[in-house]
């Protein structure tokens, strides 16, 4: 009974057609499915991934029209990673959101991969991540996680050095996403804020039973703690990391536009689902109902924070109401939802444009 990676993450849109446009036309994004907040059915819940959706590539939002913007904090994530290659990847997404006038920060030596920053329209972090040295840069395959790593000194101050930094960049315009620097490897991780590292270490790996992938500090903040869990050898798409922060000086996350709603861990199938439901309330955490989602299947709790967490089946996955090359072209509603249709689109702004089909 094992944790298989990440499935999917959670987020709050403010404005459901500039999500669409900014994930799909500047991140070059599929968007998978359009439909409604199966608890809210009057707002949009639009998914974006890879060609069919795999979990750990695939992000969506709730849109809150008009929703005030939240912040990161204990309880919530601080950022979400997605994965390239390779570093001239990372230096061409650099030079073509810059070109784009989105600020960027990086590119940023964490020594295991490097990574660059900037926010999307709502304002949630985003990361890009480049595999560079991997987990194995300062300590073997076989000793992951099991004893603290502090930073290099050196790769700290070097990557205070604001002017190198922000001069490094591609050498020339990027006006078209080229396979290189595609965002079709999902997700790398994604980082939280929690209080009490031990703690968040008891959750995820002797209760959840994930690995514990790396103890280190935050190479921004080296008197921080920064630590890692995962899947096996620790692969991009199944890392959940987590900084510690004082919470006499860190606020608590707030809901809002570009603030998570949660993250969720992927299980194999619905029986399997149902065991991790017992485990969970024999350790006195509380646990929802299982929540059919049409197309996989949820259990909800939460990590010693207050984040919410869920546990979603790998299946049936996004083409069980529409055909594979026509994800995400058209509105639609689980079967309890259908004979409301007539509502439901009285209540929802028309998307402009719907992603394309796929030949």
């Amino acid at each position: 009974m094992t944790i298989q990676g990440i499935h999917h993450i959670s987020i709050v849109s403010a404005d459901a057609q500039r999500t669409v446009d900014f994930y799909t036309q500047v991140l070059g994004q599929r968007l998978i499915k359009v439909t409604v907040n199966f608890d809210d059915p009057g707002s949009y819940h639009i998914y974006f991934g890879d060609e069919q959706g795999r979990p750990g590539s695939v992000i969506t939002f709730f849109e809150w029209p008009g929703a005030r913007r939240g912040y990161p904090g204990i309880g919530g994530t601080h950022h979400l990673a997605l994965a390239v290659p390779n570093r001239v990847g990372l230096l061409k997404w650099k030079r073509r959101l810059t070109d784009l006038g989105i600020p960027v920060n990086g590119p940023l030596d964490r020594l295991y991969f490097s990574s660059i920053y900037f926010r999307d329209p709502d304002g949630t972090i985003l990361e890009i991540a480049a595999q560079t040295r991997g987990w194995t840069a300062d300590e073997p395959a076989d000793q992951l996680g099991m004893a603290l790593r502090t930073p290099p000194a050196e790769m700290v101050i070097a990557n205070r050095d604001h002017a190198r930094i922000a001069a490094e960049t591609w050498p020339e315009p990027v006006p078209v996403i080229t396979p290189d620097m595609a965002l079709r490897h999902g997700m790398h991780h994604i980082t939280a804020i929690g209080a009490d590292i031990r703690r968040t270490d008891a959750f995820f790996s002797e209760l959840l039973g994930m690995r514990r992938i790396k103890q280190t500090s935050n190479f921004d903040d080296p008197t921080s703690a920064h630590w890692y869990w995962g899947v096996g050898d620790g692969r991009p798409g199944t890392i959940i990391t987590y900084f510690e922060r004082n919470p006499a000086r860190e606020r608590r996350a707030q809901f809002g536009a570009g603030q998570t709603h949660h993250f969720a861990l992927t299980v194999p199938d619905a029986e399997t689902q149902l065991t991790w439901r017992e485990k969970l309330l024999r350790a006195g955490l509380r646990v929802s109902p299982v929540m059919d989602r049409l197309y996989f299947k949820s259990i909800y709790t939460a990590d010693p924070d207050g984040h919410i967490i869920e546990l979603a089946t790998a299946g049936p996955g996004f083409a069980m109401d529409e055909e594979p090359d026509r994800l995400g072209t058209a509105l639609r509603l689980p079967p309890w939802l259908e004979q409301q249709r007539p509502e439901i689109e009285a209540r929802l702004r028309p998307l402009r444009e719907l992603a394309p089909v796929r030949r």
